[in-house]
């Protein structure tokens, strides 16, 4: 925290030093919500991750309604019954924790959808502020959502009506 905090402040004591540096700042929210794709993206995953989400309760209210039963008729059952139910509950627990990896893990299916619906949108806006930059010799363009600490940015130097004016949308 501290390293990260030194090196804002070195950054940002850099910039105000150097006179000859441009800079600029986008909102990157405001460009991504601009972009009919990125919505359409999103929705898609949210869908997605809706449908994931029930089938996965689905099978855990299946494993309470199975607890539930155990617990009922646990007083009847032989000790070998009981081993065979809560072997059975145990494995539809693992069954239901592989299932949320498989979908939510961080390699999982979310994350990869993720990756090949939202990552070329990102790329393609990196390389407009990259060609707006070198167009228009920006020597640093900070993302002013992000936290790198900007506690106030001009309107002047908000470039972002420019980057979707280069990636072919408007206003």
């Amino acid at each position: 925290m501290k390293k990260t905090v030194l090196a804002i402040l070195v950054v940002l004591g850099g910039i105000l030093n150097a006179s000859a540096q441009k800079v600029a700042v986008v909102d990157m929210d405001y460009i991504l919500k601009s972009i009919p794709q990125y919505e359409a993206a999103n929705d898609q995953l949210s869908q997605l991750s809706t449908k994931w989400q029930k089938e996965i309760e689905a099978q855990q209210a299946e494993v309470q309604t199975l607890y539930k039963n155990y617990q009922t008729e646990l007083v009847f059952l032989t000790p070998e019954m009981k081993k065979q139910r809560e072997d059975e509950i145990i494995a539809k627990e693992r069954a239901i924790g592989e299932k949320k990896k498989k979908y939510f893990g961080a390699e999982g299916e979310m994350f990869k959808k993720r990756n090949s619906l939202i990552k070329p949108i990102q790329e393609e806006i990196y390389n407009a502020i990259q060609e707006l930059s070198n167009t228009k010799k920006y020597d640093l363009i900070l993302d002013k959502n992000s936290n790198v600490g900007i506690i106030f940015a001009s309107p002047k130097l908000d470039i972002s009506d420019e980057v979707l004016t280069q990636l072919g949308y408007s206003k």
